[in-house]
């Protein structure tokens, strides 16, 4: 599993951050990942976005600390994408890489996610 230190600088100058490749993540990764309300909140709301979306674009009820704590989990695990873009770090659904390995995961846990949104009344 892939730490969250940033790799070094690429020649360009930016920063990248470690990600899994496409053929190691696992569907248990995946469903640890999601598995928590707040992890699924950023995917869902990644999912909604038209593009990638700043760290702070995202609305969590927990602290700075936590947050980020999240965001490295969803990438270590292959959900997300993180990218630095000047001094903002980027995040997006890694979308075509889940459908791939997993066919249908995605769109069964937003639809799933979203029907608990609306029973619970929490939409």
């Amino acid at each position: 599993m892939p730490t969250d230190t940033t790799s070094p600088r690429t020649p360009s100058g930016a920063r990248s951050l470690e990600h899994p490749a496409r053929e190691d993540i696992r569907l248990a990764d995946v469903l640890h990942a999601l598995a928590d309300p707040m992890r699924l909140r950023i995917v869902c709301t990644l999912a909604a976005a038209e593009g990638e979306l700043n760290c702070a674009d995202i609305e969590l009820p927990v602290s700075k600390s936590t947050c980020t704590h999240h965001f490295r989990v969803l990438r270590e695990h292959g959900v997300i994408q993180q990218l630095y873009r000047g001094t903002a770090k980027l995040n997006g659904l890694r979308r075509a890489d889940l459908d791939e390995l997993f066919p249908g995961l995605i769109d069964g846990v937003l639809r799933g996610a979203n029907l608990q949104a609306r029973r619970l009344g929490e939409e």
